[in-house]
């Protein structure tokens, strides 16, 4: 197992890509959620971006032989939460004006449930269940919505970028770390978030004939 240490400064630097183009992507969003949920989907962006920044920053420090800061990477989950959780909120909202009983149930109370397990447990993994949800419920929405303007492509982005969310977040939790893992861990979450941005950028761009008469 590689320590904190042992990353090179350029696999630290690339860590800021992936945040920075998924940060983009949510921020993309407000084009197609509107004026109205606009500040709930800024603010789903700089809850992300944060939590994804923390680790960035973490192990860059680390990288530059600085001191090792744990309490910056431990932000990546908790703040993924809230982000994931208020953007799975603001986009149930989108169609029907506000969000349904269930999510304004779900979203605070796997929340609680799972803080809750992270303080128990001593480490924020237990938080990756409530991510993994809500980052679940957002891109199940958005490829639907995709769907529904006849854009298969921004559909099938959206897609590869859930994909994967399923696939590196266990990874990315595993102890066992080695640099040439997170190489390859993060070079294929730099393509997904690039797919995830390209597909919020076209997702804005036109509005169903549904959407454009109500």
């Amino acid at each position: 197992m590689d320590s904190p240490a042992d990353y090179p400064l350029a696999l630290a630097a690339e860590d800021f890509a992936p945040v920075a183009l998924t940060t983009a992507g949510v921020l993309f969003l407000t084009r197609y959620t509107g004026p109205r949920h606009a500040p709930g989907v800024a603010a789903a962006a700089v809850l992300i971006g944060a939590g994804g920044l923390g680790k960035a920053v973490w192990k860059l420090v680390v990288a530059l032989d600085g001191p090792d800061l744990p309490w910056l990477e431990a932000l990546l989950f908790p703040l993924l939460t809230l982000g994931f959780g208020v953007l799975a909120w603001v986009l149930s909202a989108v169609r029907a004006g506000a969000a349904p009983r269930w999510v304004r149930l779900l979203v605070p109370g796997l929340t609680l449930a799972c803080s809750l397990g992270a303080v128990l447990a001593g480490r924020t993994i237990p938080l990756l269940v409530s991510v993994s949800v809500f980052a679940t419920l957002c891109g199940v929405h958005l490829i639907v919505a995709a769907r529904r303007r006849g854009d298969l492509t921004a559909a099938g982005l959206f897609g590869v970028q859930l994909l994967g969310f399923f696939v590196l977040s266990p990874l990315a939790a595993r102890p066992d770390q080695t640099v040439a893992l997170q190489w390859a861990e993060q070079l294929c979450n730099t393509a997904a978030q690039a797919a995830f941005a390209v597909a919020a950028f076209r997702l804005g761009r036109t509005r169903n004939r549904s959407e454009v008469l109500r």
